[in-house]
């Protein structure tokens, strides 16, 4: 924190795990290990932005799941997403349970309530100094989506199609009330039985085929109403984060997903399995930015990195054009724009000058503030550690004068770009 602070950022990101807080018992949190972390930013005088993770980490150190949420689920294992051969999500319960009684005689949306209450109450003193932002987990990996890649893998590793999750018995049943309140009875029996599977290309089976069923009456029904259980979930969970920190001096921020991969079909498949829809192949994020904006919340994109030489050009990649996309729809609701890295390890070579492009000479709509992600154990080295300071230099300072350098160590500048 003190070699960061010195380079002149503004801040760093605590992530705060539901499983890590509450792990035992739904009536005690435990916050002593995360408030030695806030007071280690609170003594550098950095500021604090603090991401509140409602899901777990898959294949890594993080728990999935609270040990007594995983027991509900044990219990009843349609409270996780399910896919159409049955594979369960265990980092993240299902949307349609958000206000069932499904956890010890509450809903997910009263336990998620408690863990940001308690937050609150625990650092209520560093809401005036030190804890300057808010980020609200919204589902898989933190982000608001469904979670299209298989069971257990990695999200960040994986550039499939992915497959829709709408096979609890939750979620069927609300379909079927859906299509039966449409008239169309026949529809609301299952997700579509032609769709690809999980690393299968969109021309594998008809549903997202160039003018498929995807572009049907049906295939809008089904993901119409598969992206409105989506953004019914954010509203609700924005909704009352909105009341847990309104009295509070703190921005609110949620995410959302990158999902450039098969950006240049039709149907836009990724996107589509991921939540992200909007009839008339229209901006399927036009109507999450729109929710954002009602809350007053910053939308963070993580991908500010990406580059398109550097995806598989099979996948359809097109980052650049989504990226337009995505502001153009929080331009168009008045809704902020914020950003992340999505690689694990940047050098300066590659990725950094594609940042800077995105966060500080983007000709539409700069971001309010860039988080750099996924530190790992290279940050100091050699490789890594002067292209960084070149970057946040760069960022912060403008060019960069060596006869100047004691001063900008200890200054942070307004103008750009605020949180690193």
């Amino acid at each position: 924190m003190r070699a960061v602070k010195l380079l002149g950022v503004d801040g760093v990101e605590l992530q705060v795990f539901w499983s890590v807080v509450q792990p035992e018992s739904p009536d005690k949190f435990s916050w002593t290990g995360y408030r030695a972390v806030a007071d280690m930013a609170r003594d550098e005088g950095l500021s604090l932005r603090v991401s509140l993770r409602i899901h777990g980490s898959p294949g890594g150190s993080v728990p999935k799941l609270p040990s007594w949420v995983g027991a509900a689920a044990a219990k009843d294992r349609d409270i996780l997403f399910t896919d159409g051969a049955g594979g369960r999500h265990e980092d993240c319960l299902s949307f349609a349970v958000d206000e069932l009684p499904v956890l010890a005689g509450m809903s997910p949306l009263q336990r998620y309530e408690a863990f940001f209450r308690s937050f609150v109450d625990a650092f209520d003193d560093l809401f005036e100094s030190t804890i300057t932002d808010v980020t609200v987990g919204l589902g898989p990996n933190g982000e608001l989506r469904y979670p299209s890649y298989p069971p257990g893998s990695d999200v960040t590793q994986f550039i499939g199609v992915g497959e829709f999750q709408c096979y609890d018995k939750y979620m069927l049943a609300q379909l079927r009330q859906h299509a039966e309140a449409l008239g169309n009875p026949m529809w609301g029996l299952a997700g579509p039985h032609n769709a690809p599977g999980y690393d299968e290309s969109p021309d594998s089976s008809e549903f997202f085929r160039d003018h498929g069923s995807w572009d049907s009456p049906y295939g809008d029904f089904f993901l119409s109403w598969y992206a409105g259980k989506l953004l019914s979930h954010g509203d609700r969970v924005l909704g009352m984060a909105s009341r847990v920190f309104g009295s509070k001096p703190v921005e609110l921020s949620a995410k959302v997903p990158f999902m450039h991969w098969w950006h240049g079909a039709q149907s836009r498949p990724a996107e589509a399995v991921a939540g992200f829809y909007k009839s008339n192949k229209k901006n399927g994020y036009s109507p999450v930015a729109k929710v954002f904006a009602q809350h007053g919340c910053t939308m963070v994109v993580p991908g500010m990195d990406v580059c398109m030489n550097k995806q598989q050009r099979n996948t359809g990649s097109s980052p650049d054009k989504l990226l337009v996309q995505i502001k153009n729809a929080c331009r168009r609701h008045g809704a902020r724009i914020a950003g992340e890295n999505a690689s694990l390890v940047m050098t300066h070579t590659s990725s950094f000058p594609r940042i800077k492009s995105n966060i500080v000479t983007a000709e539409l709509m700069r971001p309010t503030f860039f988080t750099y992600r996924r530190m790992g154990a290279e940050f100091f080295s050699p490789e890594h550690w002067p292209p960084f300071m070149e970057f946040v230099r760069s960022v912060v300072c403008g060019e960069w004068d060596e006869d100047d350098e004691t001063a900008a160590a200890v200054s942070t500048y307004d103008e750009l770009p605020q949180p690193v």
